[in-house]
């Protein structure tokens, strides 16, 4: 056994054998900062044994999970958390991360809320605003040695942890939050977790970009990356799955942020949908994916002369590049002509859509605004626009279609060419 001294960068995290002014990773400057590791040397061979396995010499094992009365979160999870995995949930600040664990560990027998941002006194007033009971035990540390300790001293059934990044390990001097920290700390949390067969809920923080701060070894190293995405001044909150080793990533959990904290939202159809009397021009139905969950929202756009030379375009919940392509294949292909218009889209409910299914609905809510003609009620429309003016087919469609006359909806239209879809609702 000796001790052997690295220097690693605060910034990036980037190893060193001797220390320098300056990182070659970062730049940064003074960044360098000394640690000193133990290394076992070998002595004539491998300090262990190992032999490889045939697949049918691996034992098999029972993965039990501990599912919650929150069905959208064990939905997203493949039925709800296994026991021993470690997962990761991120999301932009305010966005209800801690709101959704407090309600998450009143759901199970034995839990270990671990607030490093919070004191105490500001867990017992989340608790009490949530009117969650007091089974949960609470802990206000940041010394990953203290919050080890703890662990093994109670042994819950889930350990939440708020958050990754306020946690720092004394054996590494830099400050908690650096990249160093945010490894290593992790890196612990996952041996003790897979070693007593305990699950773990981090939380972290994310970046501009919105992935999560840290390196990336954070996000290769636990078994399910979350994501709570939505829009603060819009209460529609999304539950994602990026990444789950026990379970598949095509579900998401959809909640609507309330008073008393987050619901579970039952038929989120009906939640995207605005409920009118009479047909509207420019409002059009469509069925779009969320992993493999389908919904129907609305579309409604807008048109107007522009007053000056150059017409706006104004997209929410769309992408704007897309939408360009949409006008210019409607004025080639179809002849409508929209270079003197104002045109603005918006998606209802505060989504983001991003997959190319909405072009169809997209083009025809325009053009129904231009024409100032409302589309039937009781229509939904959804295809993907191609250069040429052809509609092509997208994923799921038989679910998409079973989902819309489940809701009522029985004229459904998905062409095979642009000009076909504005003669079969009239706006050719």
């Amino acid at each position: 056994m000796k001790d052997k001294s690295i220097f690693v960068c605060e910034n990036c995290g980037n190893e060193y054998l001797r220390w320098q002014g300056k990182c070659d990773a970062c730049g940064g400057w003074n960044t360098l900062k000394e640690i000193t590791t133990t290394v076992t040397p070998s002595r004539g061979g491998s300090l262990f044994s190992v032999k490889p396995l045939k697949l049918a010499e691996i034992k098999d094992k029972d993965f039990k999970r501990f599912a919650s009365k929150i069905e959208e979160w064990d939905r997203v999870l493949g039925g709800g958390i296994v026991k021993g995995s470690i997962i990761l949930l991120g999301g932009d600040p305010g966005i209800g991360k801690s709101t959704l664990l407090m309600q998450l560990a009143d759901c199970f027998t034995k839990t270990l809320y671990i607030s490093g941002e919070e004191s105490l006194p500001q867990l017992k007033l989340r608790a009490k605003r949530l009117d969650t009971n007091t089974k949960t035990d609470f802990l206000a540390e940041t010394n990953l040695e203290s919050i080890l300790q703890a662990i093994e001293t109670n042994q819950p059934e889930i350990t939440i942890i708020d958050s990754i990044q306020a946690l720092y390990d004394p054996t590494f001097p830099s400050t908690a939050g650096s990249i160093v920290q945010v490894r290593e700390c992790a890196l612990r949390l996952q041996n003790l977790c897979k070693q007593k067969g305990l699950s773990v809920i981090l939380v972290g923080h994310v970046t501009k970009e919105g992935s999560v701060a840290g390196p990336r070894t954070l996000e290769h190293l636990v078994d399910a990356l979350l994501y709570l995405e939505g829009e603060k001044f819009i209460g529609t909150r999304i539950l994602r799955a990026v990444k789950n080793r026990f379970g598949t990533t095509d579900e998401v959990g959809i909640f609507q942020m309330s008073q008393n904290g987050l619901k579970e939202v039952k038929n989120p159809s009906e939640l995207f949908l605005e409920k009118h009397k009479e047909a509207i021009s420019g409002s059009i139905v469509t069925v779009t994916l969320q992993g493999n969950r389908p919904l129907l929202l609305e579309i409604q756009a807008l048109s107007n002369p522009t007053l000056f030379g150059l017409p706006r375009r104004v997209s929410s919940g769309f992408d704007f590049n897309r939408l360009q392509l949409i006008l210019a294949v409607l004025q080639k292909r179809a002849g409508i002509n929209l270079s003197g218009q104002d045109v603005y889209i918006n998606v209802v409910g505060g989504l983001h859509i991003e997959e190319p299914a909405i072009d169809l609905p997209v083009a025809l809510a325009v053009v129904s605004a231009f024409k100032n003609k409302p589309i039937a009620q009781r229509t939904v429309v959804f295809g993907e626009i191609g250069l040429s003016g052809e509609v092509r087919d997208v994923s799921l469609k038989d679910k998409r279609i079973k989902e819309a006359k489940r809701l009522g909806f029985q004229n459904i239209i998905e062409t095979r060419n642009i000009v076909e879809a504005l003669k079969k609702i009239d706006l050719a």
